[in-house]
């Protein structure tokens, strides 16, 4: 909080979610800019669903929990990464203990066997993509990037989704967009941009620490192991022995 890059993340964390809001919530003037006229699911049944304010609740809640376990996840497997850094082999792992809960959690709630049945439809694509992609390239790439920049400049993506679910969802669903999309697009944008510049500052602030540490380079030779060691070796503070 006393840096000015700690300052700029929160601020930037701020903005984003700012602009998430924005874009959910607040719509505005329509905006035309392209007409494809493409629907996807234009021939799914979307009938009338009747929602009461028990579910609505109960969905917020859900949503809540996700981000929680989604920002826990993060945190963990940055410490993971340290001890177990086999990314393919964890997220197998984790993907099978997924399907094995999700697995359960449907027998007992889903009775309509008919529902089980993706047959060769968007349904068979959409359980494809899930699982393929979301649920396993999505957690390579995500593990990766934990482990070379850390958690918080992994989760600071997270508000594009919003933008780009918005323009996907404009060209695939014909959905209209709004000024409210713009607005909080600009500053999604904006709050990730400030984001990345406190974590470029705070990497800037740390790399100038190292640079003072002495390097001595001990090379296989045949003398003895006492005349490797000198004076120099001894009293310099910082020492790096690179075999």
């Amino acid at each position: 909080m006393g840096t000015i890059a700690g300052k700029m993340k929160i601020l930037g964390t701020i903005t984003g979610v700012v602009g998430s809001m924005i874009l959910i919530f607040f719509k505005g003037e329509e905006i035309n800019i392209w007409n494809v006229h493409i629907n996807l699911l234009h021939n799914s049944n979307t009938g009338a669903t009747n929602y009461d304010s028990t579910k609505n609740v109960v969905g917020v809640l859900c949503g809540f929990g996700s981000c929680f376990s989604l920002s826990l996840w993060l945190i963990i497997q940055a410490k993971m990464s340290k001890e177990y850094p086999s990314y393919y082999s964890s997220t197998a792992l984790m993907t099978l203990m997924g399907a094995i809960q999700a697995t359960l959690f449907a027998l007992c709630v889903e009775k309509d066997w008919s529902q089980w049945k993706l047959g060769w439809s968007f349904r068979l694509l959409t359980a494809a993509y899930s699982g393929i992609v979301t649920s396993g390239l999505v957690f390579i790439v995500t593990a990766w990037c934990v482990k070379k920049k850390g958690p918080v400049y992994a989760s600071a993506f997270n508000p594009l989704n919003l933008l780009v679910i918005a323009i996907a969802a404009s060209l695939l669903l014909d959905e209209t967009l709004y000024v409210g999309s713009v607005i909080g697009g600009v500053l999604i944008v904006g709050g990730l941009y400030m984001v990345l510049w406190g974590k470029s500052k705070e990497t800037n602030i740390i790399a100038p620490e190292f640079e003072g540490s002495t390097e001595v380079v001990v090379m296989s030779s045949t003398t003895t192991d006492h005349d490797l060691v000198t004076p120099a070796t001894v009293a310099a503070p910082n020492t790096r022995i690179a075999t």
